[in-house]
């Protein structure tokens, strides 16, 4: 268990909570995606497709943040800044389909685009702000 996550606020985990995922472009500005995420008691998990541009940018530098929004309760969030320390190619589908029944109670993911190479990024939290 990551001793940097609060406890009282992994729930957000469990809910279909969102979270903005800030990356670092090659001139340093911050670019800013909304992802799914999960957390698996030591990394926050997210996905996204080989190529995109959080893709690029992680590949590039692994700093990022992440602000996970309680659905339930829009002040109450935590912020998280971390290291992308395992980036995982998929073979299939597996965790974007585990993402959308999550989020969207569909079995299978229905974004996919041909040739798609789904990627899973694991995120060493380092720190944590909270609020709410």
């Amino acid at each position: 268990m990551s001793n940097v996550m609060p406890e009282k606020y992994q729930d957000l985990f469990q809910k279909k909570a969102f979270a903005s995922l800030a990356t670092l472009m090659p001139d340093g500005r911050p670019q800013v995606t909304p992802v799914w995420v999960d957390f698996d008691g030591e990394h926050v998990i997210f996905n996204s497709a080989k190529g995109r541009q959080k893709d690029r940018n992680v590949r590039r530098d692994a700093r990022v943040a992440l602000a996970v929004i309680d659905p339930d309760n829009p002040y109450r969030y935590m912020e998280i800044r971390g290291t992308v320390v395992e980036i995982i190619e998929q073979k299939d589908d597996s965790h974007i389909n585990k993402m959308a029944k999550k989020y969207m109670g569909l079995d299978k993911y229905p974004y996919s685009q041909p040739g798609d190479i789904r990627v899973v990024y694991k995120v060493r939290p380092e720190h944590t702000t909270v609020m709410g």
